[in-house]
C-alpha cells in the first residue's frame, strides 16, 4: 500500500537564513493577495479566471512591478497563486468558504519547492532553493519519496513540514477489542470500559495570563518595538495551549487506536454546540473534531474501524442494560436510575455502552469482523466514514505512532 505521511519538523536557521524564512512568507502572502484581488476584478469584468493565466500574468510583471521577488524561490509566488484557485474549487464545491486576503502575522506559511528533486533531506539539514542548507532538530523519520517543503511560523519557531511517500504493507489490525467513546466537556473521554480521561484544558489553565498580555499588548503603541515584543509574547502562549490540547489528542488517540480494533464515536454536531455561549470555550478547549480526525487517520494506518454513530441516535438516556428510554435528560443529571430495570447508570458510561454496541451491530451488519476484513454478514452501506492516509507527526510534545 503506498501511503503519505507528513513530517513536521522545527528549523535551528541562523540570522540570515531567518530573515528569508520572513521575506519567502512575505511574499507568499503578497501573490496570494494579488491573485485574489485579480481574481475578482477579471470575474466582475466578465471574464473567466483561472490559476494558470493568473501565474503566467504574474511572471510577465514581476521583474518590472516586483523585482524583489526574483531573490527568493521562484516556487513560493506560483504555490501561493495555484492555492488561491485550490480555495476557489473548495469554496464552489461548498467544501470552505469564500477566499479572504491573507493577513501578515496569521498562518505565515510559503511552499518553497517546486517538486521533488527541488530540494535534498540529508541527516539533520535540509537544502532549500536559494536559502541553501538549514539546520534541523531532527531527522526524518520516514524512509521513502519526499515529495514537497512547506515553510511555516508558529510564534517565534519555523517549521517545514516535508510529505513522504512509502510503500507499507497493508496494515492488519492485532487488536479484537472494541469500544465506545462518549466525548463530554466535565469528562473529556469516557470508555465502553468504564475509563474516564480527563483533558488537560489548556485554555482555561492559562485565560488570565492570556487576557493580561492581551490587555497590555493593546495599550502599546502601533508600530514600536514594544507591541512587537507584547505581540511575540502572546503568540508564544497561544503556541504553548495549541502544543498542550495537540499533545493530549495524540497521547490519546494513539492509545485508543492501539488498543481496540473497532471504536465508535458520536456524529456530533460541534458547529452548533459551539453556538452556546456557556459551553463554547470548554468544547473548543477539547477539540472534538481534531479528535475524530486523529482517530480516523490513525485507525486506517493501524487497520482498525471507526464507526460513526448517527448524532440523533440518544445514548445518554437509553438504558446499555434493558433498552428503554429515559426521560428528558439535562447536562446537570450525571447518574440516573432506570424506571425499567432499576439499573444505576453513569451518564458518561452508559452513553459509551450504548455507542459500542451500535458500533458492533454496525459493524456485523456490514460484514466485517473487528478488524475490519471481510465477513459473513450481509453487506449495506453505513455511517462508517473514511480516514485520511495522511498522518502529522510533530517534532517535540506530539509523539504518536
Amino acid at each position: 500500500m503506498r501511503t503519505v505521511l507528513t513530517h513536521r519538523i522545527e528549523l535551528k536557521p541562523n540570522k540570515i537564513q531567518e530573515a528569508l524564512f520572513r521575506q519567502c512568507t512575505g511574499a507568499a502572502r503578497f501573490a496570494f493577495n494579488w491573485a485574489l484581488a485579480e481574481w475578482q476584478r477579471q470575474f466582475e469584468a466578465g471574464e473567466k479566471p483561472n490559476e494558470a493565466a493568473l501565474r503566467r500574468q504574474f511572471n510577465a510583471i514581476k521583474p518590472i512591478e516586483f523585482p524583489w521577488i526574483l531573490d527568493l524561490p521562484k516556487a513560493v509566488p506560483q504555490q501561493a497563486i495555484k492555492n488561491v484557485g485550490r480555495a476557489y474549487q473548495r469554496f464552489f464545491q461548498k467544501q470552505s468558504k469564500f477566499p479572504r486576503f491573507k493577513k501578515r502575522g496569521v498562518h505565515d506559511a510559503a511552499r518553497l519547492d517546486n517538486g521533488p528533486g527541488t530540494f535534498t533531506v540529508d541527516g539533520q539539514r535540509i537544502r532549500l532553493p536559494k536559502i541553501g542548507w538549514v539546520r534541523m532538530r531532527e531527522t526524518l523519520r520516514f524512509d521513502g519519496k519526499p515529495l514537497s517543503a512547506t515553510l511555516s511560523r508558529e510564534a517565534d519557531r519555523w517549521f517545514i513540514s516535508i510529505p513522504v511517500e512509502i510503500e507499507q504493507p497493508d496494515p492488519v489490525c492485532e487488536s479484537q477489542a472494541t469500544a465506545g467513546v462518549d466525548l463530554g466537556v466535565s469528562t473529556a473521554v469516557t470508555l465502553s470500559t468504564g475509563e474516564k480521561i480527563d483533558s488537560p484544558k489548556p485554555l482555561k489553565k492559562y485565560l488570565r495570563r492570556m487576557r493580561r498580555l492581551s490587555r497590555a499588548h493593546s495599550r502599546k503603541q502601533k508600530g514600536s518595538a514594544n507591541r512587537r515584543k507584547s505581540a511575540r509574547k502572546l503568540a508564544k502562549l497561544h503556541a504553548r495551549i495549541t502544543h498542550v490540547r495537540q499533545d493530549f489528542l495524540h497521547q490519546t488517540t494513539t492509545d485508543l487506536t492501539r488498543r481496540f480494533g473497532v471504536i465508535g464515536i458520536e456524529d456530533l454536531n460541534v458547529k452548533g454546540m459551539m453556538a452556546n455561549d456557556k459551553l463554547s470555550r470548554a468544547i473548543s478547549d477539547i477539540g472534538f473534531h481534531e479528535f475524530r480526525r486523529q482517530l480516523e487517520y490513525k485507525a486506517a494506518l493501524s487497520g482498525g474501524t471507526v464507526v460513526v454513530v448517527d448524532r440523533w441516535f440518544p445514548s445518554s438516556k437509553t438504558c446499555s442494560a434493558c433498552g428503554g428510554y429515559g426521560e428528558s435528560m439535562p447536562l446537570s443529571i450525571r447518574k440516573w436510575t432506570c424506571a425499567h430495570c432499576d439499573a444505576e447508570h453513569d451518564r458518561d458510561v452508559n452513553a459509551a455502552l450504548n455507542i459500542q454496541r451500535m458500533a458492533l451491530a454496525t459493524v456485523s451488519w456490514t460484514g466485517s469482523n473487528a478488524c475490519g476484513e471481510e465477513g459473513a454478514g450481509r453487506s449495506r452501506k453505513t455511517p462508517v466514514k473514511p480516514a485520511s492516509a495522511k498522518q502529522e507527526i510533530t517534532h517535540g510534545l506530539f509523539v504518536h505512532g
